[in-house]
């Protein structure tokens, strides 16, 4: 069966829990990193990968937000926290490997958690379609899991992964960065946000 087509239905069906399962990581984990990842930027954005929408209160004031998500049950809990937070942003449900949006449309993306659940078939298309609708100078920065160096972290990851993967189809080893050149862009910079299990890649059109 057709992957994306797996990871929609999957997501259908996790969305309204979707929140509440993430919820201890969001606020003890996540949400330094969404404002770090979002800071500096500007003009047209794409959020891709929007999901419920958590990256929402981080948007820079004078940006246009563009978010988009594969399911489309995400995408209604991400109209509501929308609406709760007056937030103004355009929501579309669209593929990260075909996306539909014109060549050279924005100044910037951002992809949270994105690519971790991305399978390794998945990163280079997908990659490939960021770059095309990145304006040149513009900037890709995607946050995703890595697997830690620390024995101890490597073990309790390890505990994790059938339950990330059974739940949320994501993995904590999908090594972006091994694509990028392969996609025609530039990795600017690895920088972990979170100990060393999770990194943000900057990635430059060429």
């Amino acid at each position: 069966m057709d992957k994306p087509l797996n990871k929609r239905r999957k997501y259908q069906r996790l969305a309204r829990l979707y929140d509440l399962l993430d919820l201890p990581f969001e606020f003890r984990r996540y949400q330094p990193m969404r404002r770090e990842m979002w800071q500096g930027l500007k003009g047209d954005i794409l959020d891709a990968g929007v999901g419920t929408g958590r990256n929402m209160a981080f948007y820079p004031e004078d940006a246009r937000v563009t978010g988009i998500d594969l399911s489309a049950a995400m995408l209604a809990q991400a109209h509501i926290r929308k609406e709760k937070l007056g937030t103004d942003v355009t929501l579309m449900e669209a593929d990260i490997m075909d996306t539909g949006l014109a060549d050279d449309s924005f100044d910037a993306i951002v992809a949270s958690f994105l690519f971790c659940v991305l399978e390794s078939d998945q990163q280079l298309p997908a990659l490939r379609e960021l770059g095309r609708i990145c304006r040149p100078g513009s900037e890709i920065r995607i946050l995703e899991y890595a697997i830690s160096e620390n024995p101890m972290r490597r073990f309790v990851m390890a505990l994790w992964a059938p339950w990330v993967w059974l739940v949320y189809g994501a993995g904590f080893d999908r090594r972006t960065e091994e694509y990028v050149a392969k996609a025609g862009l530039d990795l600017v910079e690895v920088r972990y946000l979170f100990s060393d299990i999770v990194k943000m890649l900057v990635i430059r059109p060429r």
